[in-house]
């Protein structure tokens, strides 16, 4: 990779984390936020990848303007059919994933789908929010064009969901109740999702050039 984009990843797994450590704990340790302000606020922390490159774009797109990387990220043609079908594809594997693990933990399937506190309209929004929305521009619009330019396909799907899977080790620690042994699995397991995620991603992408395929099909694994 060009040193711009290192540089990109590091700086959007430093933000992200500092934000989700400093931002996030603070709020729950410090100042015990109630549960509806720290779901805004990891929003806000999902946004890392695109504030590091909307702050840096003079440097990491150098002769770009911000309105012309959004042109062209939102420039290619648009299938009503293939958004279907990659939403289709993208469902279907979330849910065999999710009854498998329900096999593999013994619990009811349907102790995975909850609203929790929220109505449906405020989960739809929170979720359409966070990673959907805050960070594409980054993964998919910044990093999967310079990757798919310099390695295969397989390759670049593979290197773009470790990226990816890895930026959320802090959350790994933070938000999930796995602790020694147990975290290998459910690591591995994430590095499997994500890569088999950007694999859909890219063959979609691919395709039809346009961002609003990365944001669907992230969302709908949400």
């Amino acid at each position: 990779m060009e040193k711009q984009v290192k540089r990109y990843v590091i700086l959007s797994y430093l933000v992200f984390w500092f934000m989700v450590l400093g931002l996030c704990g603070t709020a729950s340790m410090v100042f015990h936020c109630p549960p509806v302000v720290m779901r805004i606020l990891s929003n806000v922390c999902a946004w890392a990848p695109t504030i590091v490159l909307l702050v840096g774009f003079k440097y990491f797109c150098p002769g770009q303007t911000i309105g012309g990387f959004y042109k062209k990220a939102f420039g290619g043609r648009i299938s009503i059919a293939t958004l279907a079908a990659s939403a289709i594809i993208t469902l279907s594997a979330t849910l065999i994933t999710v009854l498998i693990l329900s096999l593999l933990q013994s619990k009811p399937f349907g102790e995975y789908w909850s609203l929790g506190a929220y109505p449906f309209w405020a989960s739809f929004l929170f979720s359409i929010t966070t990673g959907p929305t805050g960070e594409e521009s980054g993964w998919r619009g910044y990093l999967r064009p310079h990757l798919n330019e310099k390695y295969s396909f397989f390759k670049a799907s593979v290197i773009q969901g470790g990226i990816w899977a890895f930026w959320h080790t802090v959350l790994w620690f933070v938000d999930s109740d796995y602790m020694g042994i147990q975290m290998i699995p459910y690591v591995l397991s994430n590095v499997i999702v994500m890569t088999g995620l950007c694999f859909i991603m890219n063959y979609f992408m691919e395709k039809n050039d346009n961002l609003i395929y990365g944001i669907v099909i992230h969302f709908c694994f949400i």
